[in-house]
């Protein structure tokens, strides 16, 4: 489990007290990362993730499911050693059945254990409250763009290519679950996949469905996803239950890290995630998206539905895994409130917030509309008959139901990132976060714990992929949108910096300078009285210790405060397992 120092600071920062609170945050920072981790300094054990943690405390003579990295030969030589039984094996690993007796021992030879956990699954107007609608016409002095050509990875629970909306788009399906229910029963003919839970084909669609002719006019017609051009690539690890094994994750990841250039994979989508118990370092579903990233994949993930308790309190600090990684686009859930306007948009109160309860790490990266999204039903989902009040119109290849999540907020974010690549073919993951967060909208109300750079615009995000990250001016429904400029996580090693002052205003995209009011200076951001160092933002006159400065395991963010899995705000103490539900509208099972 990662190091972190008790913070003891109370006091706000002062507007005018930026220059200083950087020096002194740089100093900071040097003290932090050259100190090393305690346990290592101290010939301590290997890490456990929280779970195996209480788990070995038990004593249990239960055996669980523990992920170990190596080759096949190290594998099996842990596993002779230790008497294991290995009941998977992984690209990167493998599953070992241990106890509690048995996790202790391995810890003594190995850098870091994790369980094997469950996942869940998270769960138009949304074209239009985005801009891609205004994107798929054309821009102004553009070219359309639909996604064409780009490759979306979908690891999910399949997808019913059955769908009148989803003909041709799903170009290859591939079953990590293995229960035999991710082939196609018979119901719509040779070559369409399956989604027994009905949780992927509505991201699907999402994503990239297009269906002229919808049998119910009440629908939206035509129905679009945001990159009706873009391909699918079904990865199917969550079975007829809703929720999947983090192993099966970690292998569709890195199937498509393998077969990227054969399908033209660009991005992968994960409206999913498990319990953020463990350091992203520590974290294997971490590992593995960022090595996604690393082969030049952009990530995009689910924040999570836990952003208020079982009373509707709100709380912090429970992003899931691997929307807890730096190198993924994480994405919070917008209610739109049925309008293409955004003036009335608020973050959904299910939305999880930041920052990461173990790292300390700024997330969502930014937000997007994913509360009551009509799309594709899957023929048969168990989703819909356990909830058939989520079903909306239609029947059969033409039936649609209404979500809502950050699985679907999610889905547009990965449709978004389809048509900037298609733009621009050339950028690099971190470049494509910054086209999406610098041309996003910024909402103070919720701030950068909720919401992130802001609210997703996808016609000013195609004007930054084309021309750098300068501010941006669109037309929403009628309404002038400003792109904020704000972004977050970026690393002077993906985006080059002029070697000026640092009061330039000029930061370099690609091989052009462009002028800006956003400043780039090594791990730097200053956006008007914004700065980012490392993972450490200051919005005014409010701090969020980042992990380069949390002290101990204590995070303070306004009177908020979250100290190790519990979270006390105002007076109430708020425990780590909270339950999401809103009214009659399912969100995520944990």
């Amino acid at each position: 489990m990662a190091v972190r120092h008790k913070t003891v600071w109370g006091n706000i920062v002062r507007r005018n007290a930026v220059p200083g609170l950087c020096r002194a945050l740089i100093a900071l920072a040097l003290v932090f990362l050259t100190s090393g981790p305690l346990w290592a300094q101290a010939g301590r054990p290997g890490r456990l993730s929280e779970s195996l943690k209480r788990h070995v405390a038990s004593s249990s003579t239960q055996q669980i499911d523990v992920i170990v990295h190596g080759s096949a030969d190290e594998v099996n030589a842990i596993a002779r050693r230790h008497g294991l039984r290995i009941k998977k094996r992984m690209s990167e690993g493998a599953v070992l059945q241990a106890d509690a007796a048995e996790i202790e021992s391995l810890s003594a030879e190995v850098d870091h254990l994790s369980r094997d956990v469950d996942v869940t699954s998270f769960m138009s107007i949304t074209d239009a409250a985005i801009g891609a609608d205004q994107v798929q016409a054309g821009l102004t002095n553009l070219s359309p763009y639909t996604g064409a050509g780009i490759g979306v990875a979908l690891i999910d629970s399949g997808v019913w290519t059955g769908h009148r909306s989803l003909a041709g788009r799903v170009v290859f399906a591939k079953d990590f679950v293995g229960d035999g229910d991710g082939v196609a029963r018979g119901t719509g003919g040779p070559g369409q996949s399956e989604d027994v839970y009905g949780h992927g084909t509505h991201i699907a669609a999402t994503i990239a469905g297009s269906s002229p002719h919808p049998q119910d006019a009440s629908v939206q017609t035509p129905f679009r996803g945001v990159a009706p051009g873009a391909h699918l690539i079904s990865l199917r690890v969550i079975g007829a239950d809703g929720t999947g094994k983090a192993s099966d994750v970690i292998e569709a990841i890195e199937w498509a890290i393998r077969n990227r250039k054969r399908f033209n994979i660009r991005v992968v989508n994960l409206s999913l995630g498990g319990p953020a118990d463990e350091s992203y370092k520590d974290d294997p579903m971490c590992e593995a998206v960022e090595r996604a990233v690393h082969a030049g994949l952009v990530v995009v993930a689910a924040a999570g539905n836990r952003g208020k308790d079982e009373e509707g309190r709100s709380v912090h600090g429970l992003v899931e895994s691997p929307g807890i990684d730096p190198y993924v686009i994480t994405v919070g859930a917008l209610n739109t409130k049925g309008t293409a306007r955004r003036s009335d948009d608020e973050l959904a109160t299910y939305s999880s917030k930041g920052p990461t309860a173990v790292d300390g790490v700024l997330k969502p990266d930014l937000v997007a509309p994913g509360n009551k999204i009509v799309s594709a039903e899957a023929l048969g989902a168990t989703l819909i008959a356990e909830h058939p009040s989520l079903h909306t119109t239609g029947s059969g290849a033409d039936a649609y139901a209404t979500l809502s999540g950050t699985s679907m907020a999610a889905g547009v974010v990965s449709g978004a990132v389809a048509l900037v690549l298609e733009a621009n073919t050339g950028l690099t993951p971190a470049q494509v976060k910054i086209a999406l967060q610098s041309s996003s909208t910024f909402m103070p109300e919720a701030g950068l714990v909720g919401t992130g750079a802001g609210s997703l615009n996808a016609a000013a995000a195609i004007g930054v992929a084309l021309n750098g990250p300068v501010q941006q001016t669109t037309a929403i429904d009628g309404e002038v949108v400003q792109s904020s400029g704000v972004m977050m996580g970026v690393q002077s090693t993906e985006v080059a910096v002029k070697h000026r002052p640092f009061n330039s205003d000029e930061i370099l995209w690609d091989d052009r300078f462009l002028a800006s009011n956003t400043i780039l200076w090594g791990n730097i951001i200053v956006w008007g009285n914004t700065i980012v160092w490392g993972n450490t933002i200051v919005w005014g006159n409010t701090i969020v210790w980042g992990n380069t400065i949390v002290w101990g395991n204590t995070i303070v963010w306004g009177n908020t405060i979250v100290w190790g899995h519990t979270h006390r705000l105002g007076n109430t103490i708020v425990s780590d397992n909270a339950t999401v539900l809103d009214g009659t509208t399912v969100f995520e099972r944990v």
